[in-house]
């Protein structure tokens, strides 16, 4: 088997802005695993959040001197990623993805029949509103016309994220979710759920600080919306020690390591009776693909990080009429875009 890998710039659409940052790019990194004419595809995208940097993975990567035998087990294989991660989340789910995708091309089944998903049962996505520039917030809600859900980015403050909210209410009156990146404080909290109970909104998300889990256990006990986790919900073993704070957990492949870790996190939530988000970063189709094989067996899906881009290099996952479709074929299903490789020929 062979280790190879590229790095690629994705392009947003617009700035994409959350409580603590904006970006109008995100530098990621392609894994390849290759062996008996087969080619399995993994994803990187880094987050400054959790102190991961394209560099690192780069660096990590060419320290790698051996790879997986193509005769060992998936979950020795999936070890063997873990191990040669340098524990660097989003390089550990690159790997363990294109292990994943090589040896179920090889079994010749789908990740979702691997992982057991009923493909029949694939949710809608939500579609991301990102803080940014308000005039373009008429602009950015027609282009989401496809999309039955919308995910909005706050975490402002109360005046600033009450405006956005009515911006978007004098605009559509579809279903919002609400993600507030770790950037209120109880007050504002409290205020905030209130508020927004009024303004058809299903949930919030991750209102506090990740280390604030005290109040927001206040704050669950006071909202008239579920509180869903994301930077409290790292790995399966963080469920315990959050499931009395929040109804749900957000799982994202970047964070979490692996689908199979993914797939733990499911199980476990549903131990503790909470409900499951998939989400993920700014990814392309290879990221968003993967994840997407576990979203039959969660509540919600919030897998638009492709969508928020003008560069994807891969055809996978599509949305029609806002719902998620699996693409044909074995392991991922996600192939190359002919026009990126004419230009990118280090993608694979």
């Amino acid at each position: 088997m062979k280790l190879s890998f590229t790095t690629y710039r994705l392009n947003c659409i617009y700035p994409f802005g959350i409580s603590r940052s904006t970006n109008e790019y995100y530098d990621i990194v392609y894994v390849y695993l290759s062996g008996a004419g087969i080619i399995g595809r993994g994803e990187a995208a880094p987050s400054a959040r959790y102190g991961e940097t394209k560099g690192q993975i780069i660096q990590q990567l060419n320290s790698i001197v051996e790879v997986p035998d193509t005769s060992i087990t998936v979950e020795d294989g999936d070890i063997w990623c873990s191990d040669h991660s340098g524990g660097i989340s989003a390089l550990q789910a690159a790997l363990s993805t294109a292990w994943l995708d090589w040896w179920t091309q090889k079994d010749e089944v789908c990740l979702a029949d691997y992982f057991k998903s009923d493909k029949k049962n694939m949710p809608l996505t939500s579609f991301t509103i990102a803080i940014g520039d308000l005039n373009l917030i008429p602009q950015k809600i027609a282009e989401a016309s496809p999309y039955r859900i919308l995910k909005i980015k706050l975490g402002q403050g109360i005046k600033d994220d009450q405006k956005i909210i009515k911006l978007i209410r004098a605009e559509t009156d579809k279903l919002i979710r609400v993600d507030a990146n770790e950037g209120w404080d109880l007050e504002t909290g409290i205020t905030m759920c209130k508020w927004l109970a009024d303004h058809h909104v299903e949930f919030v998300e991750q209102p506090f600080k990740a280390d604030n889990l005290h109040d927001t256990a206040k704050l669950r006990k006071k909202s008239p919306l579920p509180l869903i986790a994301d930077e409290n919900s790292i790995i399966a073993a963080n469920i315990p020690d959050i499931a009395h704070a929040f109804d749900g957990i957000n799982i994202k492949l970047m964070k979490c390591t692996s689908l199979l870790e993914a797939k733990r996190m499911i199980d476990t939530a549903r131990n503790y009776d909470l409900q499951i988000m998939l989400g993920c970063m700014v990814e392309s189709a290879v990221g968003i693909t993967a994840a997407a094989h576990l979203a039959p067996q969660v509540d919600y899906a919030d897998l638009d990080g492709n969508l928020l881009i003008d560069n994807d290099p891969y055809n996978g996952v599509q949305v029609k009429d806002g719902r998620l479709i699996l693409p044909h074929g074995n392991g991922l299903g996600v192939v190359i875009n002919s026009n990126y490789k004419n230009n990118w020929p280090e993608l694979e």
